[in-house]
């Protein structure tokens, strides 16, 4: 059962196992939406156990939004993720779960650390002050699983993925991630006959994950990986790439011949945020990434024929 389901890694963890010989033969996956319940309230979140009866759970529900909302918000941020995770894990123990595994996220890290960040380093410092509420209910999940190990030993654990894109996004250029904020924009930029503006100088260095990779890997930690530690999930060090360099993928992905501006009068942002995949490589030496330019252009096709429906499209 896998919670915040109809969401980017949802739909990337659907799009795998549609494609999976194991998955399709032998494991049933049911994708929940908030449709299906509301997981702050306790009574509901046990409707969905009872109902579902789920052997293995992947929680990917949670409150998240923008920078914005996380400054103004912080203790809905907090509290509401506090109030998810803690019925979700509760149900997984009351109702016999045999694996839980729960979605951090990179902002878990200390705002003042050294390169590359580890699975060691999440709980090393505090995390930026301006998304703390749910950072902090982040780290929790971690402490909390180590908590349910020990009391009652339940196999819980949890994954830290880097940036993530690919269909099914939030494609909103204010209020969503780089890529699909790119994807859009380029999609205005060529529709117009207007330039490519990308903000900032494009030289800060991101690691991007496929939802659809991470959809596997995800699968992977669900079936094989037992430790309670956390386990990034992201492409190696050497596979940073520049924004600058990711935006020229985006425009060769819309077919987009126009010029490609940087404004430099915005600010670039954090110049990179580095994390180690060694874990995961010491254990998956044998996982192949999507090329970047394969996966981009996969999702800008995607795009091209969903702008009328995609989240925060241009049609939304």
């Amino acid at each position: 059962m896998v919670t915040g389901g109809t969401g980017l890694v949802g739909q990337g963890i659907e799009e795998w196992v549609s494609t999976d010989p194991t998955a399709q033969a032998e494991e049933e996956y049911i994708f929940l939406s908030s449709k299906d319940g509301n997981l702050l309230n306790m009574a509901e979140c046990r409707a969905i156990f009872e109902k579902h009866a789920p052997t293995h759970v992947i929680h990917l529900a949670a409150k998240v939004g923008g920078l914005f909302n996380n400054l103004k918000y912080k203790v809905e941020f907090y509290r509401e993720n506090m109030l998810i995770n803690d019925n979700v894990m509760e149900c997984c123990r009351i109702y016999k779960v045999q694996k839980l595994v729960s979605c951090l996220s990179t902002c878990v890290f200390p705002d003042k650390t050294t390169y590359p960040i580890d699975e060691t380093m999440v709980h090393a410092g505090p995390p930026h002050s301006s998304n703390e509420g749910y950072a902090y209910a982040k780290r929790m999940i971690d402490v909390m699983n180590r908590c349910y190990r020990d009391e009652y030993g339940c196999n819980f654990t949890s994954v830290i993925p880097t940036n993530i894109y690919g269909k099914h996004d939030n494609f909103s250029i204010d209020g969503g991630h780089v890529i699909p904020g790119l994807i859009h924009k380029c999609f205005l930029a060529e529709k117009n006959g207007t330039p490519f503006t990308i903000w900032g100088s494009g030289s800060p260095l991101r690691q991007f994950i496929y939802n659809v990779d991470l959809g596997a890997l995800m699968v992977w930690v669900l079936r094989s990986y037992d430790s309670v530690d956390p386990i990034i999930l992201s492409v190696g060090e050497e596979d940073e790439v520049s924004i600058a360099d990711a935006a020229r993928m985006v425009a060769k992905g819309m077919a987009y011949s126009g010029e490609v501006v940087f404004d430099t009068t915005k600010a670039d942002g954090q110049f990179k945020k580095t994390a180690s995949n060694a874990r995961l490589r010491a254990l998956r030496p044998d996982f192949k990434f999507t090329p970047m330019a394969q996966g981009l252009a996969e999702t800008c096709a995607w795009f091209k024929a969903n702008s009328a429906v995609a989240r925060g499209g241009p049609g939304c």
